[in-house]
């Protein structure tokens, strides 16, 4: 937004078109000395100009070119008068305008920020030069009463080449003036390369120059080398900005030095480079803005990826959270039951051995045995639910013994079922809650065998190590039996509970099930691991 003191500076737009006109004609009488046959850069300005201005200063700056024109007219002594003045001079103007208005309908755009734009600006010039130079044949066929055929091959091939180059070398830079201007560091590092590669060049041109026969074309050649450097490093404003430096020290060194006009193989071909160059200087451009983008959106994903991670920690340390509350919970419940529970059960066994005597005298020793009997269930089942809550033989005689002797062997007897172990590693490298975990993965899979695999053998392997400070351990489990379901129902939701108590310790959860049965692989870290080193180590 601009200042209100700035609004008020601004001229009126009755104002801003006459000047725009004026310095438009000014422009033009400065670079009309500078057309030549193959070289016209007064085209340039005009097809420039009139792309980059807004519709309703086109009369303006059409009348200008027209004063100017005349001026030119009237210096040179040409007695044209009004008719030859509006044949000679007029057309070409309003062909180059129509154009112009045509192309601006179909989208045209004064840009050169995409290797698109550049091939449409060019495309739009040579379809501008070839209407320009087809307008001037009609003209030329029209004022000479039998032109030949080589005069207008002559006139045509100097047209279409002076005015491309023309609009090759000054279109780029009023766009970079007026619609792309660099910031201030491109602007330093144009200046810096421009003293430390541009120059050189010249200097090299001009002593080359001074040869004859190949060297002299070589120097052409090499000129144009510093533009190709500047497309690379600076993109379609470097490679603008150097081509019409360039082009201008061919110029100078074929008028002053060589004393001969410049040739139209020279500028064919520095038509040809300037052509190739502004491509490659967009193409540059868009590539640097790419892997700008991509850098961009690299930055955002880290951020992003660091922001899952961490949601990730905070969402794992909840659910190991949530984990060790309900362990806690089920040791509390299981003291709890154990406590009241066990010694009420306790109590009334007592009791009932004080009256046996009491009951067989009334003839009820049935009652008392039916008593005990279902006294011993309860203590049974008791004993069944405190283990699934809180297994005692974890804390009694450690993970390993428990694994090996404890009550997961006892189930899988009474199933008839094989059970072969392979523990190896110290478990108090690892933390409460993944022993725990490692038991009861192992006491449900066994539970999951006993009840569906239809199996005679079951296969545990615990291997618990340390690798650079931190504790692993590696828990497989297979048996031989018939594998799971297509559809797993009822029974899955022990599997879901198995891969949530995994996920939530942060492990790895590898389930492969099929005709030979089920393998199971959960590999576990512990982050703090827990050393007691006063205590030797033993197989626990």
């Amino acid at each position: 937004m601009y200042h209100p003191r700035m609004r008020q500076m601004t001229l009126p737009s009755f104002v801003r078109g006459p000047l725009a006109g004026l310095g438009y004609a000014l422009l033009w009488l400065l670079l009309w000395p500078t057309a030549e046959p193959y070289w016209m850069l007064p085209f340039g300005l005009r097809f420039g100009v009139l792309l980059l201005a807004p519709l309703r200063y086109w009369p303006w700056l059409l009348g200008g070119e027209l004063i100017a024109t005349g001026l030119i007219d009237v210096h040179l002594h040409i007695p044209l008068g009004w008719i030859g003045f509006a044949a000679g001079d007029l057309p070409q103007p309003l062909v180059v305008a129509i154009c112009l208005w045509l192309l601006r309908r179909t989208n045209l755009k004064a840009s050169l920020r995409d290797p698109e734009d550049v091939s449409r600006l060019l495309l739009s010039v040579a379809f501008t030069v070839l209407a320009a130079t087809a307008a001037d044949a009609v003209l030329l066929a029209l004022l000479h009463s039998s032109p030949s055929s080589n005069m207008l091959l002559d006139m045509l091939g100097q047209d279409l080449l002076g005015n491309y180059v023309g609009v090759l070398l000054m279109t780029p830079p009023l766009i970079l003036l007026f619609r792309a201007r660099p910031t201030r560091q491109a602007l330093r590092a144009l200046s810096m390369d421009g003293l430390l590669v541009m120059l050189p060049s010249l200097v090299i041109l001009l002593a080359l120059a001074e040869q004859a026969g190949p060297q002299r074309e070589f120097a052409r050649v090499l000129s144009l080398a510093p533009v190709l450097f500047f497309a690379f490093r600076h993109g379609w404003r470097g490679a603008s900005l150097s081509m019409l430096v360039s082009s201008l020290g061919m110029a100078m060194v074929d008028r002053l030095m060589i004393h001969a006009d410049p040739t139209a193989s020279a500028h064919l071909f520095l038509a040809v480079a300037g052509t190739g160059a502004l491509m490659l200087g967009s193409a540059t451009d868009a590539l640097r803005r790419s892997s700008a983008r991509v850098a961009e959106q690299n930055v955002h994903l880290g951020a992003v990826n660091r922001r899952l991670d961490h949601l990730a920690r905070q969402l794992r340390d909840a659910a190991r959270g949530n984990l060790q509350a309900e362990e806690d919970l089920r040791r509390h419940m299981a003291a709890e039951l154990h406590d009241e529970l066990g010694q009420n059960l306790t109590a009334i066994q007592t009791h009932v051995k004080l009256a046996q005597s009491r009951l067989q005298q009334a003839g009820l020793e049935d009652t008392g045995a039916a008593i005990n009997g279902i006294l011993g269930h309860m203590r049974r089942a008791l004993h069944q639910l405190l283990d699934d809550l809180r297994p005692a033989v974890l804390d009694e005689f450690g993970l390993m013994r428990a694994l090996d002797e404890g009550p997961i062997r006892d189930l899988l007897a009474t199933a008839r079922m094989a059970y072969h172990t392979d523990l190896r590693g110290e478990p108090r490298l690892l933390e409460e809650d993944i022993r725990t975990a490692i038991y009861r993965l192992a006491q449900e899979s066994a539970t999951n065998a006993v009840k569906h695999a239809q199996a005679s053998e079951f296969r545990l392997r615990l291997r618990i190590g340390e690798r650079q400070g931190v504790a692993l351990a590696l828990l497989d489990i297979r048996d031989d039996g018939i594998g799971l379901p297509e559809r797993v129902s009822g029974e899955g939701r022990g599997l879901q509970g198995m891969r949530d108590r995994v996920t939530s310790l942060g492990g790895l959860f590898r389930l492969r099930a099929g005709h030979g049965g089920v393998h199971l692989r959960v590999l576990l870290r512990s982050n703090t691991p827990n050393r007691e080193p006063g205590r030797s180590k033993q197989a626990n």
